[in-house]
Order: C-alpha cells, then structure tokens, then sequence
C-alpha cells in the first residue's frame, strides 16, 4: 500500500464521522472496510502496513465491528479480507515489523505465487496477453514480437514480476513503429545486459520509460489518486498536501503529474 502516514491510512480503512477532524469531509466518510461489507476487501502489500493500523485490523477481523474516527458506537461489518505481500513475513514477524497475531487470522488459505523468474515457460504467452491488451487500449496495430527478443525477455530476472513484464509491452506498443516488429532495438538497456544490471538501474529504467499500470490502474493506485485529490482541494499550498499526506514534495509533484492531477 502506498506509504502515507498510519492516520491518513486509518482513516481510509474506518472511515470517520462529521467534525472529525480538521479538514475532515462535512459529511464524514465511509471507510474501505464498511464499503466492503459483506464482500471481498482486497489489501496489497498487506506487509508495509503500520503496526499501529495492524492491530486495528486485527481487532476489526476478531470482533467483526469497526469504530470510524470520531464515531461513539461501533459498525458491525461482515467482510472477507484477500492479501497480498512480496515481503517476508516470518521475518517480519520476528523483526517485530509484522504481528503474529494477525497473520495467523489472514494466512487461513496461503497461495504462494512463484515469482516470473522461476515460470519461463509462461513468458511468451504473457508477452502476447499484454501486448494485446495494450494495443486495444491504445488503439493501436497488433505488433508482431521477434524470437530473439523473447528469447532475451526469458532470460531476465524480472525483479518488478507481471507488473514488469505489463509495463515494458504498454512502453514497447507506444514506441515500436506502426505495422512494424518488435526488435531489440527497442528494449531498454537492462533487458539487453539479459538481466545482469543491478535492481537500481532496472528501477531507473522503469521510471524513465515504463507507465505504472494499464488502463484501469490498480485499486490501490485509483485510491491513491483519489487521496491526492482530496487533499488537493483542501489546501493551497504543496507543502500542505505534503504534509498531510506524509510524502515528500518532489514524490507529491511526481504523483500530480502521473495521475494527471496539475489542474487540480
């Protein structure tokens, strides 16, 4: 989940009620948790959550209720709750980053996902699922994909995974040439080091070229804009965005410009 600060996060999760606090909603809000009610609540990167929203969550799956900020009675909410992490959680655990008590509540039915690196068999036919959904999202020509580069693509380490793997067809669809093949000419620097670069250069590679996600976006990044935006309207000043949000200045000004918010 992106890393804003255990209160903007809290109040995401449970909601909270009229008058708040400062710059609360005139209405209050309805929490993730409540809005779920008697569904599917999706949680990624359950591992970065703080300790603080950890033990509120617990309580929430134990007691099947939850209190919104600001409010004197409790919800009764019915949810199941889905996670996701690429974090080790034992370790977490033990390093006292990631309650026991917890994991044991949400690890109930384990999936364990093995990472890209390890299914090369399942490249190609990926290649060409996100190649398709990327040339009708953008409405473009259906490229056709050498050997050679799918040969290369099965030899990198994908440190990023699937979400990797999207971004450089969506970056791949945007510059190959209408009509034409996909060549190596055109892969990023890394790929053609079959993988060897060092995770920062990947990193700087996939900042520089790749878009964050396909058409829809992610529910959580769809959650982060909306954030954004909000405190956007809140505040005239960046440095107050900021602030609120518990992320830097440059990191606020990078995050208007992807979610195309500079009008905001």
């Amino acid at each position: 989940m992106p890393r804003f600060r255990s209160s903007f996060w809290r109040a995401k999760l449970f909601g909270y009620v009229k008058g708040a606090f400062t710059g609360a909603s005139a209405n209050g809000k309805t929490g993730l948790i409540q809005a779920a009610n008697t569904g599917t609540l999706f949680l990624d990167e359950i591992g970065d959550m703080p300790l603080m929203l950890q033990a509120k969550l617990l309580r929430a799956i134990e007691a099947r209720e939850i209190l919104p900020i600001g409010a004197s009675s409790p919800i009764q909410v019915d949810i199941r709750i889905i996670s996701a992490t690429n974090q080790n959680l034992a370790q977490f655990i033990a390093e006292g980053k990631f309650r026991e008590d917890l994991f044991y509540r949400l690890n109930v039915i384990p999936i364990t996902l093995p990472p890209l690196r390890e299914r090369q068999e399942d490249i190609e036919l990926l290649v060409h699922y996100f190649l398709h959904l990327h040339t009708r999202r953008l409405g473009s020509v259906y490229p056709g994909i050498a050997p050679d580069v799918v040969e290369i693509l099965r030899k990198h380490r994908w440190p990023g995974n699937l979400r990797e793997l999207s971004n450089l067809m969506e970056y791949l669809v945007n510059v190959v040439p209408s009509g034409e093949v996909i060549d190596s000419t055109l892969l990023p620097p890394n790929l053609l080091n079959n993988g060897t670069t060092e995770q920062s250069d990947v990193t700087e590679v996939s900042e520089a070229h790749l878009a964050l996600d396909d058409a829809g976006g992610t529910a959580l990044e769809e959650m982060e804009k909306q954030m954004i935006r909000e405190a956007l309207s809140r505040h005239n000043s960046k440095k107050q965005v900021a602030d609120e949000l518990g992320i830097g200045i440059a990191t606020l000004y990078r995050k208007i410009k992807k979610y195309e918010l500079l009008n905001t």
